[in-house]
C-alpha cells in the first residue's frame, strides 16, 4: 500500500515536472534496466508497460522518482497533501490551474520572482492579516475603474507625503 501510495504521488510530481519541449525535438526514452533499484521499486506499477510509455512520460516519471527519493518525510507529506487537493479539484478547476501555470512559465524570470516573493510574503502573514488582505482585494475588484483611479491617486499622495 505504501509503495502504491508513493507511486501515485510520484505520478503527480512527474506530471508537474514535464518540461516544455521545443517543437521538433524528440525526447529519448529511458530503459527500465537503467533505473536504479530504488526508482524501479517506486515505479513498479509501470514496469509492465514501461517500454510502451512515451519517452517524455518515462523521463518525467524518472525525474519524479528522483525527486521523491531525496525528499524528507515532511516534504513527502506535503506532496501527498497537494496531490490530494489536486485530485479533489473539478476538471474545469484543473484546466484553469494548468492555464495559469502555463502563463506563469511564460513570464520573464524577474516577474516570476516578483510573484514568488509576493506569495512568500502572503504565506508569512497571520490568518487574520491574510483575511484582511483578501477582503481588501474583494473590495478592489468590485470598484469601478474610476474608483480605482481615485484610490491609486490617494496612495500616490500618501507616498509623497511620507517621502517614499
Amino acid at each position: 500500500m505504501i509503495r502504491r501510495s508513493a507511486s501515485l504521488w510520484l505520478v503527480c510530481l512527474a506530471l508537474a515536472a514535464l518540461p516544455l519541449r521545443a517543437q521538433g525535438t524528440a525526447p529519448v526514452g529511458v530503459a527500465w534496466t537503467s533505473l536504479p533499484a530504488a526508482e524501479q521499486r517506486l515505479l513498479a506499477q509501470f514496469h509492465a508497460q514501461w517500454d510502451a510509455l512515451p519517452a517524455a512520460r518515462q523521463q518525467a516519471l524518472e525525474r519524479g522518482a528522483q525527486r521523491w527519493l531525496v525528499m524528507t518525510p515532511a516534504q513527502r507529506e506535503g506532496a501527498k497533501q497537494r496531490f490530494q487537493r489536486w485530485k479533489n479539484l473539478s476538471p474545469a478547476e484543473r484546466d484553469r490551474l494548468r492555464e495559469r501555470w502555463q502563463k506563469f512559465r511564460e513570464l520573464p524570470p524577474a516577474e516570476q520572482q516578483r510573484i514568488r516573493n509576493n506569495f512568500r510574503r502572503f504565506r508569512e502573514l497571520t490568518p487574520a492579516q491574510r483575511e484582511r488582505l483578501r477582503e481588501t482585494w474583494r473590495r478592489w475588484r468590485q470598484m469601478s475603474p474610476e474608483e480605482r483611479a481615485t484610490v491609486r491617486e490617494r496612495l500616490r499622495e500618501r507616498r509623497k507625503e511620507r517621502g517614499e
